[in-house]
């Protein structure tokens, strides 16, 4: 259900020029940034933002902001952002036991404390009506100092506009994330639903 067909990659110079940060985090510039395209302005907004929140500052690393990002999209639905993350998470050096164990964070013993908190502050985070507690907010405090809590609420409420975006407009899914996807998260329950 393809709301708003994506522009060729390269329609709007400044786009292209600031997209090529999504050839290193997923290997391809996403349907979403190329459909933003018919507004360029809207385009170099978003690209800017991802950079800022994704850029890594503190002890947050690049594969817990893609699993942060993954856990949002699983609470609110986007099957698009999730295999997007999934992606970017191997890309950023999440081992396929990682991966795999995403969906049992809480007991796995591959994850932390601290990762615990922050994955279940993203998923309250992430619900509607918010669900973050003091008790989710205190164990947050335990582990990360305030800055780094500013980094984790920045993946979640980027993934907040990213999963409404690709959800609304029915993005459809590249090729290579879908491929990933359907070896990696199907096997959880995944599938593309209107994003193919």
């Amino acid at each position: 259900m393809l709301l708003v067909t994506p522009l060729e990659k390269g329609s709007s110079p400044a786009v292209a020029e600031l997209a090529a940060f999504f050839d290193e985090t997923l290997g391809f510039t996403p349907n979403s940034v190329l459909t933003m395209q018919r507004r360029p302005e809207i385009a170099e907004a978003f690209i800017n933002l991802n950079k800022a929140v994704m850029a890594n500052a503190g002890r947050v690393t690049a594969e817990q902001k893609r699993f942060i990002g993954m856990l949002s999209s699983l609470s609110s639905g986007c099957r698009y952002c999730q295999a997007h993350t999934a992606l970017a998470a191997q890309r950023y050096g999440a081992s396929d036991e990682r991966l795999d164990a995403i969906w049992d964070y809480q007991s796995s013993p591959l994850f932390t404390d601290a990762e615990r908190a922050a994955f279940d502050f993203a998923i309250a985070a992430s619900s509607i009506p918010n669900a973050v507690t003091s008790e989710i907010a205190d164990e947050l405090r335990s582990h990360w100092n305030e800055a780094e809590i500013v980094e984790i609420l920045g993946v979640v409420s980027l993934f907040g506009f990213l999963n409404r975006w690709n959800d609304s407009m029915g993005t459809s899914l590249e090729s290579a994330a879908d491929d990933f996807a359907s070896t990696t998260l199907a096997p959880h329950g995944w599938d593309k639903g209107k994003h193919g």
